[in-house]
């Protein structure tokens, strides 16, 4: 395997997610000179609304591929059944990764430190390259056209 190759799929998102938001808090740390100042009743309102949000995605997202009865093993999107297009799936081709986006968005703005906020950059690259590629990549071998017309009409992220 290629050098690259050999993190697709092996990593859980869910680890990929926290190893990402404890790289926030270290950062957050190792560079308190780089802290943000933003009002407290701001800062409490985005967050809410980041976790609200992210929170949201994930159920909806988890809820669509129950109904489907498909896998939700990211692991194995091989495994796939259903093709799901709708529900929240409208609007975004990851909302469960575009959900622990938002997450690690609202700790970041927790932390309210620049530095906390090359977490959340490095968790849509990671994810985006380890983990959705790879998933497209199966799902454009199950589903073909389906998959392909879909990919064509709603964005990866948002």
């Amino acid at each position: 395997m290629k050098g690259g190759l050999m993190l697709e799929l092996r990593v859980p998102p869910a680890i990929v997610w926290l190893v990402c938001a404890v790289l926030m808090g270290l950062a957050s740390r190792l560079a308190s000179s780089l802290s943000i100042s933003i009002p407290a009743p701001l800062t409490a309102g985005f967050i809410v609304l980041c976790v609200l949000s992210g929170c949201g995605m994930a159920w909806l997202a988890l809820n669509a591929f129950y109904q489907a009865q498909t896998t939700t093993h990211p692991m194995h999107p091989d495994q796939a059944s259903a093709l799901v297009t709708d529900g929240i799936y409208r609007y975004t081709r990851n909302p469960m990764y575009l959900g622990m986006t938002l997450l690690l968005l609202a700790w970041a703005l927790y932390l309210a430190n620049w530095a906390a906020l090359l977490g959340v950059a490095l968790f849509m690259a990671y994810i985006t390259r380890f983990q959705i590629i790879p998933e497209e990549r199966a799902l454009q071998r199950i589903f073909g056209e389906e998959y392909e017309a879909y990919r064509r009409s709603v964005r990866r992220w948002v």
